[in-house]
């Protein structure tokens, strides 16, 4: 929303710095996003006079002139300098517009320095109008009648000292759309007071030929109230200087003077109008829900196409005009037009919306109708508009014809002044709250206040009291601490999965992996490899064909991720995500999930052959780390009860029992083809809530205990069958003391056709190291081979190996 600063004491009676205007506008929730200051662009440019122009010594087309400056205004003493000027028109006696040394000419661009052109001493410039962007005139410098006052400044000459000031209107303020509803807001704020708006209705002096009549299904829900007028004998031309100088400054052209009228009340007062030439009308004008496949000459020069539904404008003969939106080139006035139809209506700000949208227009009454303009303003405007196009263009105006009713958009709320205590925490009397409400234009009866009609967006008690803080500033908001509900050290606030999360990310961090944030939706195909794509996790309405499930797992996601960092030249990578899986699609149907997935090499190169393709043991060694760092126990089984999208030779499952705690291992060729994801590729999965929690729960770490026994470590190699498990063999040993085997671990696996020569076809030797952890007594001789015993024993139960 731009408007000048002049434009705005139209409305608001200030004697505020502009300064303090910006700040507060900021300040009041209507964001400046810009000022253009001609005091700042040209406010070094004063009027001048030329003393004596004579020929340049060394140039034929430049002229060498004593120019008569003020450099600190026409009161201080004249200063004389030597411009070179290239201009033709420049001569003794000329009366015109000085740039000292160090101005920023905004036209060029260039900032003037003291310089020799052709062997002459040159400081400052003759101004020219494209120089200072005053027009497009550059055939030579700035000529000013003779009787012009000297030194003053060229904008307070102009009456170009009138900042223009852009505003974000926010869409909950429509009545800020309007330069009027600003200034009610600063004249709230108390930075001036709000001018009266005159509006005297014109008399008509004859029926109007032109009736209106809006549809009975849009009366209802489209268009409720539609007005106009006819005016005659009008004399359509350029609009005077002053409307003119207005709509240049907020970047709208002139067109003439209907047509800047119009502009003028869209900007002015937030109602959008539009005039009709009326000798190009047949009948009366009807408002009406196109059948769709009309057709529209709008004013912008497109051709537009309606669909059934759509809202129309029509005369006896076609469509004339796109209802709120535009008006259609048929019915456009020219400088040949005498006599006119002025509309003003009410429209639906959805059904406006969604025909601006659907036909790609943005005007600026769409954009005010689709976010609401004021109902009851549809008259009073349309009369303010009359009598502005009989000042400036004469005639003779008809009586209004109309159709339909304004809106009842009456409503009340009650204030309760203790509220803003409540809701915003600011202190403020209630004389202040009442006298606030008053000036944004409500009406107060007791402890309930009627909102204006101008307001759509206050809908609530809350919604007074936002308005009491946000005139009163929120930036005088003081920040207070809460009490604490009960004395001490407060409790945790953190669920323990919560926190469980929290040290999964942070271990993953400290691996090496980067966390990934993906959507919760994937495509059909993709849910459907990883277990799901079920009916039940079908969203009904997805963002689009690619998100048309709920995920069952994180490993989609976070392959897409990595396939598009291959595209990208990127072959290394550690990515993790911890997020939500769905395995059902009703409440509650989801589980915490922590995936890291591992693509490329460990490593990059170097001199010492660091780097190798990852395997499963690098996401084994990961995943035991995150498990670890979450409270997992110690002794966990490993089985190969994998799901479809795991390597099945190649991976494994951590649990205790049923329980299972995560999956580790190479990822399916089949999986990796489909996702297109260049191997090799491993990767690991957490179901975080399913590791126990601590049987004692304690803020701080238990106690460290340390064993004051040796510990005793004893060595097996076993001949067990070639298609014997190492994790077999470890978990029997395991099971053969657990009171004293504190760990099992290979160190050693010797097959092989040299290993079948030795120990016979089909065998192979794996070897384990066995630490035994007394916490009683020093272990005998005597001791130790009874639980030696026992190991070989257990082995050779559960793999029928022997000892080498």
């Amino acid at each position: 929303m731009k408007f000048t600063l002049s434009w705005l004491k139209d409305h608001l009676d200030t004697e505020a710095k502009l300064e303090d205007l910006l700040y507060a506008l900021t300040d009041l929730g209507l964001e400046v996003e810009g000022v253009e200051n001609p005091e700042k662009t040209l406010g070094a440019f004063r009027t001048c006079r030329v003393i004596e122009a004579q020929p340049h010594p060394n140039a034929d087309r430049l002229r060498l002139c004593r120019v008569e400056t003020w450099p600190n205004g026409p009161e201080a003493a004249s200063e004389e300098v030597q411009v070179v000027c290239g201009a033709p028109n420049a001569r003794t006696g000329l009366v015109g517009v000085f740039a000292p040394v160090g101005t920023h000419v905004p036209g060029t661009g260039v900032d003037l320095k003291p310089g020799v052109i052709r062997g002459v001493e040159s400081n400052g410039m003759l101004c020219s109008e494209r120089e200072l962007m005053l027009s497009d005139d550059h055939d030579g410098i700035i000529d000013l009648p003779e009787d012009t006052p000297l030194g003053v400044r060229l904008i307070d000459l102009r009456g170009l000292n009138d900042p223009m000031i852009d505003v974000k209107v926010t869409p909950n303020r429509p009545d800020a759309l309007g330069i009027r509803g600003i200034a009610r807001d600063l004249a709230a704020r108390g930075l001036g007071v709000l001018k009266p708006l005159e509006i005297t209705p014109v008399a008509g002096g004859f029926a109007s030929p032109v009736s209106v009549t809006i549809d009975a299904a849009l009366k209802a829900k489209g268009c409720p109230f539609f007005a106009g007028r006819v005016i005659r004998g009008v004399k359509n031309g350029p609009s005077p200087d002053w409307l003119q100088t207005r709509l240049r400054a907020i970047g709208l052209r002139p067109i003439s003077t209907l047509v800047d009228i119009t502009n003028y009340f869209t900007f002015a007062v937030n109602r959008p109008l539009h005039v009709f030439d009326l000798a190009k009308l047949e009948g009366g004008l009807r408002v009406h829900a196109a059948e769709g496949g009309e057709t529209l000459q709008a004013l912008d020069g497109k051709t537009y196409t309606l669909r059934a539904g759509q809202m129309l404008i029509s005369d006896d003969r076609a469509p004339q005009s796109l209802a709120g939106i535009m008006g259609g080139e048929a019915s456009g006035c020219t400088d040949d037009t005498t006599d006119v139809f002025l509309e003003s209506a009410f429209w639906d700000p959805i059904t406006i919306a969604a025909t601006g949208r659907a036909l790609k227009i943005n005007s600026d009454a769409r954009y005010r109708f689709e976010r609401g303009v004021d109902p009851a303003f549809t008259l009073p405007g349309l009369e303010l508009a009359t009598q502005m196009v009989l000042d400036l263009c004469g005639g003779e105006a008809s009586e209004v014809v109309v159709d339909g009713a304004v809106p009842d958009t009456a409503r009340a709320y009650r204030l309760d002044p203790a509220r803003v205590v409540s809701l915003v925490g600011m202190d403020i009397p209630e004389d202040e709250q009442r006298r606030t409400l008053e000036a944004l234009g409500f009406t107060l009866d007791g402890d309930m206040a009627s909102v204006p009609s101008w307001r759509p967006d206050v809908l609530g008690e809350a919604d007074l009291i936002e308005e009491i803080a946000r005139v009163a500033s929120l930036s005088l908001l003081q920040g207070k601490p809460l009490p604490r509900r009960e004395a001490g050290v407060p409790k945790p606030i953190l669920t323990p999965l919560q926190v469980r999360e929290q040290t999964a990310r942070r271990m993953l961090a400290s691996l090496g992996y980067n966390e990934c944030v993906t959507y919760s939706f994937i495509d059909s195909e993709a849910a459907t490899l990883f277990g799901g794509g079920s009916d039940a996790v079908r969203v009904e309405n997805p963002i689009s064909s690619e998100m048309t499930h709920l995920r069952p797992d994180l490993l989609p996601g976070l392959l897409r991720a990595a396939a598009r960092n291959q595209a990208r030249g990127f072959a290394d990578m550690a990515l993790c995500e911890i997020g939500p899986a769905f395995h059902g699609g009703e409440p509650g149907e989801q589980h915490l999930q922590a995936t890291g997935l591992l693509v490329g090499a460990s490593a990059p190169r170097d001199a010492f052959g660091s780097r190798r393709p990852v395997d499963l043991y690098d996401a084994k060694a990961d995943v035991e780390a995150v498990l670890a760092a979450i409270g997992a126990p110690a002794r966990m089984q490993i089985t190969r009860k994998v799901a479809a999208w795991w390597h099945p030779g190649r991976s494994g499952v951590i649990g205790l029992g049923p329980n299972v705690l995560a999956s580790f291992g190479e990822v399916h060729p089949r999986i990796l083809q489909a996702m297109d994801v260049k191997g090799p590729a491993v990767a690991f999965t957490v179901m975080v809530a399913n590791v126990p929690l601590p049987k004692v729960k304690t803020p701080t770490r238990p106690a460290l205990k340390l064993a004051d026994l040796q510990a005793v470590e004893r060595d097996f190699a076993f001949v067990v069958d070639k298609g014997v498990e190492a994790l077999t063999l470890v978990n029997a040993a395991q099971g053969a003391d657990k009171a004293l085997l504190e760990s099992v671990r290979v160190f050693d696996q010797f097959g092989g056709e040299k290993a079948e020569a030795q120990m016979g076809a089909g065998k192979k030797s794996l070897a384990i190291t066995v630490r035994l952890q007394p916490t009683e007594k020093t272990l005998t001789d005597k001791d130790i081979e009874a639980v030696s015993a026992k190991i070989v024993d257990k082995v050779a139960k559960a793999t029928g190996g022997a000892l080498r």
